[in-house]
């Protein structure tokens, strides 16, 4: 008691202690509410950047895991050609099987499986399986026994029901071989059946995933030192946690089953819906956030968990240095305030007006020179750092925005070029009809259609590359340019084909493809020569009064995927008083919101209720009906149609 006493009469005796007192406390409470104005703002910043870390780092997952996926499906494509080009040759399976595990990486294993007695001389079961050694070596075997009925089995029997491609939940297999050299562990596979011509089950194709390569392929990159990827099945199953206990057996909502968890029911349900979004929960007694995003195939879900603690730990580190700085700081000027008041005035005015200075836009103001080593120096030098790195944030804020427009104006003379090596001049003759359009999902885009008449014949072609973008545009340009000049030799269309496949089919290491539809029409004899390369088989329109119906394409592979393929063509004998609606999948795929395509059945029903008057007319009624369709939701493809009429 007596020396707060003595402090007292000491600050009623001393008028730069009281000073000092005040300049203590009014600086506090100005330095608290700044700082915690500026705490609030860096705060918001870090988390906003993590946010966007942790988003692009999932969707960088998402993507890899996307492509890993659709490599298999691709595969099983391929797989598929192969399988029905060589229906009558059994022993061949084995070969078929063994190269498409040993030419994809991706692949542990795969199997080309078949329908009882399907092969006589076989037997009840035939399938054929080849797997990947732990060495890298390709091994096959035939299974099916009385202890393996291959065809009771989920894989074969999915796709057998629903009658199309589908993925499996992860299972464990360990009777598919007794190679000790095989890795029998959690795999997921991805069926597809196979149909002879006339709508015959044949068997089906299963390529399978090891649930552990994918795993790692998944966990790979994380944004923070204790962050973590989780992958979850449509039921909400881990498939992908790094808790081992907990794969396979527990669920998202399994937690919530002892003590209730609104958050986590929300997430699961998110997640089962295939939404895409961030929650904030508590997970394993921490506050974390977790970024969570579909995949495009199988109805799986990808997240990654990133705890608060990572996301802003430097943060409040920072915090609590900042804060004991601060404190520090309040006592030493309590102390010294008394005698260094005016002193201490002096620079802090003028570094103030300099401040406010710079605070206004002058960034290239000169701040004051102190050579102190106090708050007041420390302070100088803050303004410096913040100076240079607002000076340099801002000169490389500047150069970005100006490359950025550099880029959009390179995209859009690219796009400009593209639009520019289509045709948009249509014949003029009384005889022949015909109309085009072409809408890019992006800026260039991967469809092409081309026409032209040549001693009395149009030529024309459609066309559809892989992918989409600057690859896309270069592979489209290139075809358009082939069609071109060999169709002027007067080639038809089936050896157009040809030769335009061999020549995409070289050097083709990003195994881009595109699928043609190329024909020639005699515009004095009606003759319609033409050659379908793996395209959406065209509409053909017999007049007024008749039903329109998909013109007869035999299956052709689509030009780039193999060279020295021999290309079919088919002939229309009499083409006079019909009129071709040709056209990518841009339409018949086209997406609303509700991802409910447009489909081929409405297509046929506007081409019938159009009662064809002309093929401009054509075109802009199907767009019209796309466009309502879709209803403001993304294109997510390239849009191309076209329509040749020929007079009767």
């Amino acid at each position: 008691m007596s020396r707060f006493r003595n402090f007292h009469n000491y600050l009623r005796r001393n008028l730069y202690a009281r000073l000092s007192l005040w300049i203590v406390l009014l600086s506090s409470l100005v330095f608290l509410a700044a700082l915690n104005y500026l705490f609030f703002l860096a705060r918001q910043t870090v988390r906003r950047e993590a946010e966007q870390r942790a988003v692009q780092i999932l969707d960088n997952t998402v993507l890899r895991v996307n492509g890993i996926l659709e490599d298999v499906e691709i595969a099983a494509d391929n797989l598929e050609w192969l399988v029905k080009r060589g229906i009558d040759a059994p022993d061949k399976m084995v070969d078929y099987a063994q190269e498409i595990v040993r030419n994809n990486s991706v692949l542990s294993s795969g199997s080309i499986s078949f329908e009882p007695y399907f092969y006589p001389e076989k037997g009840l079961y035939y399938s054929i399986f080849a797997y990947r050694t732990y060495s890298g070596d390709v091994r096959w075997q035939q299974e099916g026994d009385e202890d393996y009925q291959y065809f009771y089995l989920d894989w074969y029997l999915f796709p057998k029901l629903l009658q199309k491609p589908c993925w499996t939940e992860p299972y464990d297999d360990v009777d598919e071989s007794d190679d000790k050299d095989m890795d029998t562990g959690m795999i997921v596979s991805y069926c597809k059946p196979i149909f002879k011509e006339d709508s015959v089950l044949v068997g089906s194709i299963s390529l399978d995933v090891s649930l552990k390569w994918l795993s790692e392929t998944v966990t790979a990159v994380k944004p923070y030192p204790n962050s973590y990827c989780i992958l979850v099945g449509r039921g909400g199953t881990y498939l992908v946690h790094p808790d081992p206990d907990k794969l396979f057996y527990q669920t998202l909502f399994t937690e919530g089953l002892v003590h209730a968890d609104p958050d986590r029911y929300a997430l699961g349900h998110s997640m089962q819906q295939r939404e895409e979004g961030m929650q904030v929960i508590n997970l394993d007694g921490q506050k974390s956030f977790v970024f969570y995003k579909p995949l495009s195939t199988t109805g799986w879900s990808v997240a990654i968990v990133c705890p608060d603690s990572d996301i802003l730990g430097g943060f409040y580190r920072i915090s609590r240095i900042v804060m004991y700085i601060i404190l520090a700081s309040m006592i030493l000027i309590f102390f010294l305030s008394a005698w260094l008041t005016h002193r201490q005035l002096t620079p802090l005015s003028t570094l103030a007006d300099a401040a406010e200075n710079i605070a206004s836009g002058n960034l290239d103001s000169t701040l004051p020179e102190i050579d102190r080593i106090d708050e007041i120096g420390v302070l100088n030098r803050s303004f410096r750092n913040m100076q240079s790195s607002l000076v340099s944030h801002i000169d490389q804020l500047t150069k970005a925005t100006a490359a950025r427009e550099s880029l959009n104006r390179e995209l859009q003379i690219a796009s400009n070029i593209q639009m520019a090596m289509v045709p948009h001049v249509f014949p003029s003759r009384e005889d022949v009809d015909v109309y085009a359009m072409m809408a890019p999902a992006r800026e260039v885009g991967g469809d092409l259609y081309d026409f032209f008449i040549q001693d009395e014949k149009l030529y024309f072609c459609i066309g559809d590359v892989s992918g989409k973008g600057i690859p896309a545009s270069l592979m489209m340009s290139v075809a358009r340019a082939m069609f071109r000049i060999l169709a002027k030799q007067g080639l038809s269309p089936a050896e157009i084909a040809r030769q335009i496949n061999d020549l995409a089919s070289e050097d083709n290491e990003q195994m881009m493809f595109v699928t043609m539809f190329m024909a020639s029409l005699d515009l004095q004899s009606g003759v319609l020569n033409y050659c379908n390369c793996g395209h959406n088989a065209p509409v053909l329109i017999s007049g007024r009064g008749k039903k329109p119906h998909f013109l007869d394409c035999k299956p052709n592979m689509a030009i780039g995927i193999m060279g020295g393929f021999a290309f079919e063509g088919q002939t229309v004998a009499n083409f006079r008083g019909k009129s071709l609606f040709v056209y990518t999948d841009g339409l018949n795929e086209a997406e609303n919101a509700e991802h409910e395509q447009f489909g081929e059945d409405r297509m046929l029903f506007l081409l019938a209720e159009e009662n064809f008057t002309n093929a401009q007319t054509t075109i802009e009624t199907m767009h019209q009906a796309v466009t309502a369709h879709v209803n403001g939701a993304a294109q997510s493809d390239d849009l191309t149609m076209l329509c040749i009429s020929l007079s009767a």
